[in-house]
């Protein structure tokens, strides 16, 4: 099937999008068609010649652009906006002409035969306008749009003489129009923002020495120097050089990290104090900062439920309205024997409360309450870390009771560490790796010259440790590995062995001491690594995954949210509930394999309502699917990309604080829209009995809805400065 993708300009409302995609839509030999008022994108899939399609959007009143056009660009200021389109132009002047009608006529009650005749030259000017759109709408789609009610009730106030209320409607409506353009058009690009913070050029080091090249030019192995105080142009490692770098715009993280040689870099991350070569990994077009734009935008064209409802509402609602306003304007003249015209200046006739009616059915507010709040909560989301894939996931975020948490890379930092050292003859009996006992450095000093040699992690952690506390390694030699058993090797010509306590009871003695403390590390869920040299007991290296730092806090910012807080881990009991006491979680499932853990989700899901599942491995993406939101620890956090491309919702900066803070950020959303939609039926509903009344002119309700749809605009627009404080 062919696919096809555009990208309109000239939509200022979300029922400008409607149109273009039914009248897509009904071109021959189109399967299916997707306009997405939201990012502008028109996705058309089918036998279709691209000119047809280009044809028809413009027959429709508006325009295709090139994808690299300025619609990449800020949107500009409000003025230069207004003055950027001939549509609007005319909508200015309008503005200027109708001013003296609105407030000597309709404010002070003056009539004045050059008021009226400006009015009519305001309608002369924004009306051909409206009312062209509104033939193409319904030559087209076969349908009354927006554009038809405002142009009938204009030409009925005309019928009637309300010459400066048939100005006043028109012009207000095509500002109103233009206001909602400029406001979407400031949502949209909110996201764009972050491609400011990719430098235009970047030193690249060659043999001849250094050279400033576009960003786009640099090559996959491209070596580049990055001055103190610059922005990383591309994703790229560390070839020479150390600094501290903020990479806040990227991950989130609120603090500045080191970062050394084979450290990766991301695009859009600001440089420290220190002078550093980077070898470009990627394209600048496939960097972090260019891949999270293309991959919000996707998010931003994934309707949420609530915004589906809103646009199956708002299809339904627009006919309703306008056959109401028809039985307003003949039943009570022909019923009741209600004055059809208007009997004096003072009282409103059924056919000016019919048209009156027409006006308030136009629902702008409506249906652009919601897509603006999630485009906006989607932007704010990314910024601070956390991809959000969808405007559903991010309704479905702002409902989840239950949060279920993987232990192992998710709550722990998944990477073992040495948490104690318990030497033979130390003075205090036990000492920690931060001490510096002689006693403890030596029985570091020769295990880890042995386990240098060997990839096992644990061995990792050991040299780690040495290395951290500055001891200088000695070399060892015949080191290998004891098939389930150890390591041993030859350290200054003694022997020395590497082995776990079973091990250590079946081949050296060592102290009672020692062997008890060992069976309590093993029972604490610790690793012990018991150490012999030429046949003698030397003492005990205890490993363990750690907690990471803000996993306490973040559990208990999500406990204060009123969530459901459950541990999953495939370890055995006693290393689960040692992890839950540290972090704060009461209910643990230790000892589940990868099928289980999605079983424990399903039942959750049952019993404790909207279920999310984090996690960070292969193992974990059953959960992640079977939760009713998956979220993925970010590969900063040693995520893998099958837990990410699983999940719903990605931290892309590994912090589990950033979970609170997504959650905060969906409820505020939710109830943001909640706000906007209640507002909007709300005002209707007023002018709805105002007019039938005859307590409301035409002009008040246009103006009233334009207002409406400016103030849920800018409520929802205010997600773009959400802030939530992060646990510390």
């Amino acid at each position: 099937m062919n696919k096809q993708q555009f990208t309109i300009s000239g939509m200022d409302c979300p029922d400008c999008a409607r149109k273009i995609e039914r009248g897509v839509a009904r071109l021959p030999g189109v399967t299916t068609c997707e306009l997405h008022f939201t990012t502008a994108r028109l996705h058309v899939a089918g036998d279709v010649d691209p000119a047809t399609v280009i044809a028809r959007v413009r027959d429709l009143g508006y325009d295709i652009q090139a994808e690299a056009s300025s619609g990449d660009e800020l949107p500009p200021t409000f003025l230069r906006f207004m003055l950027s389109r001939r549509e609007t132009q005319l909508a200015l002047i309008g503005l200027v002409l109708v001013l003296p009608g609105i407030v000597l006529h309709e404010v002070l009650g003056w009539d004045a035969l050059w008021i009226e005749v400006l009015s009519l030259l305001a309608l002369a000017l924004v009306g051909p306008g409206i009312a062209r759109q509104a033939w193409r709408t319904l030559r087209t789609n076969r349908e009354l749009g927006i554009d038809a009610l405002m142009t009938i009730a204009a030409i009925g106030a005309v019928v009637i003489g309300a010459y400066v209320e048939a100005g006043l409607v028109l012009v207000l409506y095509a500002i109103g129009e233009a206001l909602e353009g400029y406001t979407a058009n400031r949502a949209r690009h909110a996201i764009r923002s972050l491609l400011e913070l990719t430098p235009p050029t970047a030193t690249r080091l060659t043999s001849g020495g250094e050279q400033v090249v576009p960003v786009a030019d640099l090559q996959v192995g491209d070596r580049i120097l990055i001055r103190p105080g610059e922005r990383i142009p591309v994703d790229g490692t560390i070839v020479a050089g150390s600094s501290l770098v903020n990479q806040a715009p990227i991950t989130g993280e609120s603090r500045l990290v080191e970062r050394d040689v084979g450290d990766t870099l991301f695009a859009g991350t600001m440089n420290g104090e220190g002078s550093i070569e980077l070898r470009v990994d990627r394209p600048a077009a496939e960097s972090a900062v260019a891949r999270m734009i293309h991959l919000v935008q996707e998010a931003q064209e994934r309707r949420a439920p609530v915004q589906r409802f809103i646009d199956r509402f708002a299809r339904i609602y627009t006919p309703l309205v306008t056959a109401l306003a028809a039985l307003v304007a003949i039943v009570p003249p022909l019923v009741f024997g209600q004055p059809f015209w208007n009997p004096d200046p003072d009282t409103f006739g059924w056919l000016y409360r019919g048209l009156a009616l027409l006006v308030v059915a136009c629902p702008c507010a409506l249906v652009i309450s919601t897509p603006v709040s999630i485009v906006s909560a989607l932007s704010t989301a990314a910024r601070y870390g956390v991809l959000i894939k969808g405007g559903a996931y991010l309704e479905t975020l702002a409902r989840v009771q239950t949060i279920a948490l993987d232990k192992t890379g998710t709550l722990t930092t998944g990477k073992p560490t040495v948490v104690g050292l318990r030497a033979v003859g130390c003075p205090a009996g036990e000492a920690t790796p931060v001490g510096h006992c002689r006693t403890c450095d030596e029985l570091l000093t020769i295990a880890g010259a042995v386990e240098r040699r060997s990839e096992h992690p644990l061995a990792h952690a050991i040299v780690g440790a040495a290395v951290n506390r500055g001891l200088t390694l000695p070399p060892a030699e015949q080191v290998r590995a004891l098939t389930g058993k150890g390591v041993v090797g030859v350290v200054n010509g003694d022997e020395v062995l590497i082995g776990s306590h079973r091990v250590f009871d079946q081949a050296l003695r060592h102290d009672e001491w020692h062997c008890l403390a060992a069976k309590h590390d093993s029972q604490l869920g610790y690793t012990p690594l018991m150490v012999g040299v030429g046949g003698q007991y030397r003492g005990t290296i205890t490993v363990a995954d750690t907690v990471r730092a803000e996993s306490r806090s973040a559990v208990a910012a999500l406990r204060d949210q009123g969530l459901r807080i459950v541990m999953l881990t495939g370890d055995e009991p006693a290393t689960a509930e040692r992890i839950a006491g540290e972090i704060g979680v009461s209910e643990v499932r230790a000892g589940l394999l990868p099928e289980t853990k999605a079983q424990v989700v399903s039942a959750l899901r049952q019993s404790g309502g909207v279920v999310a599942m984090v996690g960070d491995g292969i193992n974990d993406a059953p959960a992640l699917a079977t939760a009713d939101v998956g979220i993925a620890m970010g590969v900063q956090a040693g995520g893998t990309t099958q837990a990410m491309e699983t999940a719903d919702i990605t931290l892309l900066g590994g912090d589990l604080r950033q979970l609170p803070f997504a959650v905060a950020l969906s409820r505020q959303t939710m109830r943001t829209i909640t706000a906007n939609i209640v507002f909007s039926i709300g005002i209707k509903l007023i002018f709805i009995v105002l007019v039938l009344a005859g307590l409301s002119t035409m002009w008040m309700a246009v103006l009233a809805d334009v207002g409406a749809s400016l103030l849920v605009t800018l409520n929802g627009m205010r997600l773009l400065g959400f802030r939530a404080r992060l646990p510390q």
